[in-house]
């Protein structure tokens, strides 16, 4: 808001100092709004970091996969400080074309199943394939040459996973669209390159999530209610410990060696960018990729800016 003095003699008079007194007044209110927005998010239900440098502010939200559309958390807070921001990121974007369709049908028995005359017993440890046989002794032979990209979403179902979900990008997309905010993801992932990492991915290098998911499927539904619990009671190291969000990270299409690094890349950049922008940018980010050691919250502590927010590193 601006204030424009007029007048006669003695309001001239202070018509020079109009500019600068309108332009300090403005400076607060913004001052004033960005604060009020701040304070807002951080009673949201959700973890949740701010970091300032200069007249730019920028609210981190954590969010996790796999948060059922009936779980009960407090989004509110977080959708009025959405409303209220200039700016908000989303997750990478994955977009496939009718090409990228047709190849994963032409290809689908390399996707689908594991090479040729192999097993899962020629890919992991006598240890893991053992609690794999115990996990998957009412489930017939077929898995035994099922892909480990498809394995690990069989082992994830016994985990828990939920196939209906919302949570933190679904509130904060919701309350962007009835603020008339668009909104932009912070990059976009091929779909060619999603299905090149399919049909030429060795199975051993999905080995590492198919161990984070038989462990999941081991704590079973329970341990993915306990990690829901721990995201909605902000703590986040506990989030990130438990087998389920481990087994996420690691599996496809999070997991893809290519995507993995990108996005975590993509994050870092878009809050450098996002710290040169006056005003208020929101970003709803994977969880791990923020609080993981070496990840968004550490690079900017590491700049010397205070992070502010819930605990996120691991004690030593």
């Amino acid at each position: 808001m601006r204030t424009w003095l007029t007048g006669l003699a003695l309001v001239a008079t202070l018509a020079g100092a109009a500019p600068a007194f309108a332009q300090d007044a403005a400076a607060v209110q913004d001052e004033d709004r960005v604060e009020d927005i701040v304070v807002t998010a951080r009673r949201a239900g959700a973890p949740m970091w701010t970091v300032e440098r200069g007249d730019s502010t920028v609210i981190l939200v954590g969010a996790i996969s796999g948060v059922p559309r009936d779980f009960v958390w407090r989004p509110e807070a977080l959708e009025a400080a959405t409303a209220r921001s200039q700016r908000i990121l989303y997750p990478t974007e994955a977009r496939a074309s009718m090409s990228d369709v047709f190849r994963i049908l032409w290809r689908i028995r390399t996707i689908s199943r594991l090479p040729e005359g192999t097993t899962t017993a020629d890919y992991l440890s006598p240890d893991l394939q053992a609690r794999l046989e115990a996990l998957m002794a009412d489930e017939g032979d077929g898995w035994r040459t099922k892909s480990f990209v498809g394995l690990s979403f069989d082992l994830l179902e016994k985990a828990g996973r939920e196939r209906r979900t919302s949570g933190a990008v679904t509130a904060v997309r919701d309350a962007a669209r009835r603020a008339g905010l668009s909104g932009e993801p912070v990059g976009i992932v091929r779909g060619d390159e999603l299905v090149e990492g399919l049909i030429s991915g060795p199975p051993a290098q999905y080995a590492p999530c198919i161990a984070a998911s038989i462990a999941a499927a081991e704590a079973g539904p329970e341990g993915a209610q306990a990690r829901l619990e721990a995201w909605r009671a902000l703590r986040v190291v506990d989030v990130l410990a438990t087998p389920l969000d481990q087994a996420y990270d690691l599996c496809w299409p999070s997991g893809d060696p290519e995507v993995a690094p990108a996005q975590r890349e993509q994050w870092r950049a878009a809050t450098q960018t996002a710290l040169t922008q006056p005003g208020v940018t929101m970003g709803v980010a994977a969880l791990r990729i923020l609080a993981e050691p070496g990840g968004v919250l550490d690079q900017l502590e590491a700049e010397g800016l205070e992070v502010r927010g819930p605990d996120w590193k691991v004690e030593p």
